[in-house]
């Protein structure tokens, strides 16, 4: 299923999502400028590489003074094309609204923290791997959990390819984010049994940044006066493309 807009409404820009959008895209741009040796020492000492966190001797191989920033920077750099778009297209659909309710500062803050979240959370599972690990995805994982608390009445337009022919269907996102986690966590213990990274996606990271929503995001919510959504159908049905949301 891969989610084309949701119908929750907002009472504001969300200039802070549009802003780490923006970030993500510039970023990308100068990667792919990058010759591919210094591109990969880019992500080599900007990436997060767990083993750095577990054995002294890879430890050595990072910056000078740069000590624990790949918790920060991994959540900026992408792999592709593909990559950033994903990553991008989720954190425009479920961001706004998230960011709505806690306020464009404290949401940032939270987008971070899920971040390095993420990040430990696959440490902790893989921590010999000397791949490292790059993407927004942990952070916008913890978007989606908090979205999850938020708005599970909302409801999620997805596109299902059947025998390549597309279908869009109309579906609560309750269901689709606790579909959406399901599948990250099965992936990540397939990644455990097997000891590496299925598919080269740190799935344990989405578990992390997942868990890490649905726990902190009372915290940034807290004294802020929560949008309220109501479970209302589209007036357009399954099809429809637009609600009260603009700009999708």
């Amino acid at each position: 299923m891969f989610p084309i807009q949701d119908i929750a409404p907002r009472c504001r820009v969300p200039i802070a999502t549009y802003i780490l959008i923006g970030i993500n895209v510039g970023i990308f741009l100068l990667e792919v400028s990058l010759p591919p040796e210094a591109l990969n020492k880019l992500i080599f000492y900007f990436g997060v590489v767990p083993a750095r966190y577990t054995d002294p001797f890879i430890a050595k191989e990072l910056l000078p003074g740069f000590k624990y920033i790949d918790l920060i920077t991994c959540m900026f750099l992408h792999g592709g094309w593909i990559h950033l778009f994903g990553n991008m297209w989720t954190l425009w659909i479920f961001g706004d609204n998230v960011e709505d309710n806690m306020g464009s500062f404290r949401f940032v803050i939270f987008y971070l923290v899920c971040g390095i979240g993420a990040s430990l959370f696959h440490i902790y599972l893989h921590p010999n791997s000397v791949v490292p690990i790059i993407g927004a995805s942990g952070a916008i994982s913890g978007v989606l959990g908090a979205y999850y608390v938020l708005f599970p009445f909302s409801r999620i337009i997805v596109l299902i390819p059947i025998f390549f022919f597309p279908f869009f269907f109309e579906i609560p996102a309750v269901l689709y984010l606790a579909w959406w986690f399901f599948l990250q966590l099965f992936s990540g213990t397939l990644s455990v049994v097997h000891q590496q990274i299925a598919g080269g996606v740190a799935w344990w990271a989405h578990v992390g940044g997942f868990i890490s929503g649905l726990i902190l995001h009372n915290f940034f919510c807290w004294g802020k006066k929560s949008a309220v959504y109501k479970d209302q159908k589209s007036p357009w049905g399954v099809l429809s493309l637009s609600h009260e949301k603009t700009n999708r």
